[in-house]
């Protein structure tokens, strides 16, 4: 996040090194001058050093002695007034510089907040370090807004870098405040990625306390520690090691089907098997009812209850509680999420 805009910084910047060479011109002119008033009994040093305390006001007196040269005074008169006035023109520039950064810095910052306390079914990353970037990549690629929180913002800068209108906070994710400033009342989930088991679960304790109805998905180092994780609130528990042992696996003994989903994830299109629940209220209809087209989205299960039915007819009735798991783009999603009621 840029302290000032692109336009406002080459403005000082530019302003910035004329006025450091106008002051080289001023010391120069100032050097030579001093040297045909003075003669050779003034070395250039003599005439520069009498050229800079003039500038600076230090007012040591006269190393070159002007009391029988009037205009060389009128000579030192204009070299201070210039001097002093281009001084003076870069010290605002430097002030201008800090205190318009810092403006913009906590004007920007105040606007993030106004942003994230008007969101809703959005997502909080709570530890943006490698596994909570890769995630973060994954909500980018299927448009989903999420907020980061991290009590370090070195890792907060490492995503800025790519991603520098990303909203996020920076703090404690287990500390009741910070996950209500990334307004958790409204959030669909979250999820406790630091590098810590221990903090996270913390994080799903109080995430679950300040919204019961929002999903968390914890990571794990330890498997020992899964348990204890449940029962903090995390409605899923991923642990990296154990997962990436079943990939290895899976490419081993089913390496077309790996193969096929590495493909969705890397298509152009951000193609992914997606959930959407029937929400509460919503009027009982079929697939064919909600008047979608095939081209957005595949529907290829659809479960009711504890059971699964897999490739629905058209004529397959919905009832709220019911969950759509559909092959579809982001736009494919957010149409069926629409037609459901969730936009």
């Amino acid at each position: 996040m840029p302290l000032l805009d692109t336009s406002t910084t080459n403005r000082l910047f530019t302003g910035f090194l004329w006025s450091i060479a106008i002051m080289v011109a001023i010391l120069l002119i100032g050097t030579v001058g001093y040297h045909l008033i003075g003669g050779d009994k003034y070395s250039l040093l003599d005439c520069f050093y009498m050229t800079f305390i003039t500038i600076a006001t230090i007012g040591y007196g006269e190393i070159v002695d002007l009391s029988e040269h009037p205009g060389g005074r009128v000579f030192t008169m204009v070299i201070a007034v210039a001097g002093i006035s281009v001084m003076t023109y870069m010290t605002s520039i430097v002030t201008a510089f800090l205190i318009e950064g810092h403006i913009s810095e906590a004007l920007w910052r105040r606007r993030m907040e106004k942003h994230i306390h008007k969101l809703n079914n959005h997502y909080i990353i709570c530890g943006i370090g490698r596994v909570g970037r890769n995630v973060a990549q994954e909500l980018e690629a299927t448009r989903r807004v999420y907020v980061v929180i991290d009590e370090d913002m070195n890792p907060i800068n490492t995503h800025l870098e790519k991603h520098p209108s990303q909203m996020f906070i920076h703090g404690d994710g287990s500390d009741d405040e910070i996950l209500q400033r990334a307004h958790i009342e409204t959030a669909r989930g979250v999820f406790a990625v630091t590098g810590d088991d221990s903090k996270n679960l913390m994080i799903s304790l109080t995430a679950k306390q300040l919204n019961p109805a929002a999903r968390v998905v914890a990571r794990c180092h330890e498997i020992r520690n899964s348990e204890k994780l449940r029962k903090a609130g995390a409605d899923a528990i991923v642990s990296p090691d154990f997962t990436g042992g079943l990939r290895i696996a899976s490419a081993m003994i089913r390496p077309h089907v790996v193969s096929f989903l590495d493909q969705m994830l890397k298509s152009d299109e951000h193609l992914r098997v997606e959930e959407v629940a029937v929400p509460a209220g919503f009027g009982e209809t079929t697939l064919a009812g909600l008047n979608l087209h095939d081209r957005d989205h595949i529907v290829v299960a659809l479960r009711d209850g504890t059971r699964w039915v897999f490739n629905p007819d058209n004529q397959h009735p919905l009832r709220p509680g019911m969950t759509l798991v559909i092959m579809a783009t982001p736009e494919g999603r957010r149409a069926v999420e629409s037609a459901l009621g969730w936009i």
